[in-house]
């Protein structure tokens, strides 16, 4: 025992995982004590579960599979029943057709009985590597208990490779009507709602066709499909769509609607031809739900002060910044559903409309019919709007016609891609806006970005260590009570040692922006006169009072309502 517990050592210490002073105290203290090293190890948090387990399976020759990472074809799950997946805690990855091996995740890969138990069973060669049994419960909760893997591989037991050649070149249309296509992709989009994904990407490979769902912002590889059924699946989506299915040369853009039980999507789908075939990307737009308020999205405190009392000013410009798919537009709904009454006219130039909002005329830019951004505005200052919402100022003409709506009596409001919200006065004088202009016209700034939030079910409080609480003093400074001490929170994936069914193992369920707001004061203007820069307006903001975007942050990670790991991730400099 004292020499594979050295073993062990030994190679976490090659790893870096440890220090070599770190492996002699454990395993001293293991002697003494009479404990594993690995439970001590854990115990004192030094190592991750993970590395241990991959040192492990170093030291027994074993090979070792991160099962979080790896894709499962639906085919595979056909080989080892659910009961017996659950029972003996592992799942299989991979299978060689060429030498009839079937690669297998095992919590024990050295349990002789299940490997021989499951070469009988299967009628196949067994690999087995060694997995954390955390992220195998993850992966079969994933397989089985969502029905995917069920639903198509039912469909493709239907839609055998024989079945397939006899239709020739030409008749596609027979091939893609006939029942398993459809339940394939029928599965592809219940796992999508279920799953609460915001985008589906379909992505044909040399050899499979790969499905992967954009989860909270983070994209999840979770189905491979033969590549055979590629051109069936994408000519069905098409269909759907309503876009042409013998084009294949040029992107396309289509929408279809699809409900499963009382949730109803709306689905936009955009084709783009690639070497190994047609990508598809379809984005899901909830009908059900309603736009969010401000508080729900995240603003609060003086930021939501800034941007209320600027909202309700007869005119000038508000601009929300960050970069695509920062939650920009899903902000100016909720701040024109909140201004949207009988009184007042509202017109929209959106690219695409994502969210239709009843009481509001919503116009969709069409490039090739000559309705852009620019010719758009000019036509919706001669219908008598109260306020107009801009989708993006992206050119000079289009910026000079905001500021000037702006200037002769209408609310304005519009996006910037700049890294923060200092960055928006500087882009619009790039862009060929007088200063003059900016500093009568402009109201207020917001910039964005979006967090994963920590998935309630199985959130944990820690104490962080200290390089990570003097940078948390550092960012707040006095927003911070000197003396209070610092504890974050994580989502630990699981609950009981079985994987959490709320997050699918993620340990983060749902998102929430964090902001910073600065509205235009006399100093501010005087600033954007001077052709200030981005630095100095952002210090102006910040002593008048603004928070930015990571001070928001860490305090919604000190409040338990997201990651210290996830506000890095997205407001890092």
């Amino acid at each position: 025992m004292p020499a594979a517990a050295q073993e062990l050592l030994n190679k976490l210490v090659q790893n870096k995982n440890l220090s070599k002073e770190q492996a002699d105290e454990i395993l001293l203290q293991s002697l003494n004590v009479g404990e594993s090293v690995e439970s001590l190890l854990l115990q004192k948090r030094l190592v991750k579960e993970e590395d241990i387990l991959r040192a492990r399976a170093a030291v027994l020759n074993i090979p070792f599979a991160d099962v979080s990472s790896l894709a499962f074809s639906p085919e595979l799950i056909t080989y080892v029943p659910e009961a017996v997946a659950r029972k003996y805690i592992l799942v299989p990855f991979e299978f060689d057709t060429k030498t009839n091996t079937l690669l297998v995740a095992m919590a024990d890969p050295l349990d002789a009985q299940i490997i021989d138990f499951l070469e009988k069973k299967t009628n196949k060669t067994i690999t087995a590597y060694m997995a954390v049994k955390e992220k195998i419960l993850t992966a079969i909760n994933n397989l089985y208990t969502q029905h995917l893997g069920e639903d198509v591989t039912a469909a493709l037991k239907e839609t055998a490779p024989s079945d397939i050649k006899t239709y020739e070149a030409g008749h596609l249309n027979e091939v893609i009507r006939e029942a398993p296509i459809a339940q394939i992709v029928s599965a592809i989009l219940e796992q999508a709602i279920r799953l609460r994904a915001s985008d589906v990407h379909i992505e044909p490979q040399d050899a499979e066709t790969r499905v992967r769902y954009r989860v909270d912002g983070i994209l999840q590889e979770r189905l491979l499909l033969p590549r055979r059924l590629h051109e069936a699946v994408i000519s069905r989506i098409k269909i759907l769509g309503d876009m042409k299915i013998d084009e294949r040369r040029i992107p396309q853009d289509g929408r279809f609607n699809f409900k499963m039980g009382d949730e109803e999507v709306d689905l936009r789908v955009s084709s783009l031809p690639t070497v190994f075939g047609e990508k598809i990307v379809m984005r899901l737009l909830k009908k059900s739900g309603g736009v969010p308020s401000l508080p729900e999205l995240g603003l609060r405190g003086l930021a939501l002060k800034n941007l209320e009392t600027s909202i309700t000013r007869p005119h000038g410009i508000i601009l929300v910044t960050g970069p695509t798919g920062s939650g920009k537009t899903t902000t100016l709904y909720s701040v024109l559903n909140k201004l949207n009454n009988a009184r007042v006219n509202i017109m929209t130039l959106e690219d695409p409309v994502e969210y239709q909002i009843a009481g509001v005329n919503q116009v969709q830019v069409n490039a090739p019919a000559g309705l852009t951004f620019a010719t758009g505005l000019r036509s919706f200052l001669r219908q008598d709007p109260n306020i107009i919402l801009v989708g993006e100022i992206r050119d000079q003409e289009t910026t000079e016609l905001a500021v000037q709506a702006a200037l002769t009596g209408h609310l304005v409001f519009s996006t910037l891609h700049t890294n923060n919200a200092s960055g928006a006065i500087p882009r619009l004088i790039d862009l060929g806006a007088e200063p003059f202009l900016i500093a009568s016209a402009l109201n207020a700034v917001v910039g964005q970005r979006i967090a994963r939030k920590i998935c309630e079910t199985c959130k944990e409080e820690y104490i962080p260590e200290q390089p990570i609480q003097d940078d948390v003093r550092a960012v707040l400074g006095p927003l911070l009570q000197k003396d209070k001490p610092i504890k974050l929170y994580r989502g630990k994936g699981t609950v009981s040692d079985v994987s959490c069914s709320t997050c699918a193992g993620t340990g983060y369920h749902g998102r929430l922006g964090i902001f910073e707001v600065f509205a235009v004061t006399d100093a501010i203007s005087r600033l954007t006169l001077s052709r200030a820069t981005m630095k100095d307006i952002e210090t102006q903001a910040i002593s008048e009072g603004m928070i930015t975007m990571k001070q928001d942050g860490y305090m919604k990670a000190l409040e338990g309502l997201t990651s210290i790991e996830e506000v890095l991730r997205v407001a890092q400099d």
